[in-house]
């Protein structure tokens, strides 16, 4: 169960077993966006990840729990700023399309994913944050205590990632769970 009260989100990821021992349930992360590599990296992840696990045996796939998370960058109204300040040209009609706008790019990118894991046979949950992607996922796998977190590379160059800046090099720099950065093969890295 996923919940979002004030800004945190909480899930609770426990397995009893048979002997009444609980073990922890392996907490992986898969965020995901629009662009090809970040579904490269979930399609490498359910192919890899999850080699020995066995659709038929319903004790097993309680082992881990998938979660694929898309984060929406805030809505940041276009302006220009003149000699007696700023102007906004956001109309409350063109918020409203820029929202709806994001919502269906959030679903679509979701049924993209959804489509993945269902040819993986991988039960997943999906989940979409706002805020700065970079933030909002180290904040978000810092508070739901995740095992894993898998995220794509655009395979950007290092003077284009330092001046751009690299959401998977800042998770791989400030989150506390392990960080599996997966980039595209060579070919498609253009």
């Amino acid at each position: 169960m996923m919940e979002t009260t004030n800004g945190t989100v909480e899930k609770e990821t426990k397995t009893v077993e048979a002997d009444g021992d609980q073990k922890k349930t392996m907490n992986i992360w898969i965020a995901v966006d629009e662009s090809d590599g970040s579904f490269y990296a979930l399609e490498w992840a359910l192919q890899h990840l999850f080699l020995h696990h066995d659709t038929t045996d319903a004790d097993k796939s309680s082992s881990f729990t998938v979660t694929v998370v898309h984060v929406q960058p805030p809505f940041q109204p276009t302006y220009t700023a003149l000699p007696v300040g700023p102007i906004l040209f956001a109309t409350s009609g063109m918020k409203e399309s820029v929202l709806k706008a994001e919502e269906e790019s959030a679903a679509k990118v979701l049924a993209r994913a959804s489509e993945l894991c269902d040819q993986n046979k991988i039960t997943a949950e999906y989940l979409v944050l706002k805020g700065n992607p970079k933030e909002i996922l180290v904040e978000a796998v810092d508070q739901m205590d995740v095992d894993l977190l898998v995220v794509g590379s655009r395979g950007l160059g290092q003077i284009k990632r330092a001046v751009l800046g690299s959401i998977s090099d800042y998770c791989a720099h400030h989150a506390k769970c392990p960080v599996l950065i997966v980039r595209p093969p060579k070919e498609s890295q253009n």
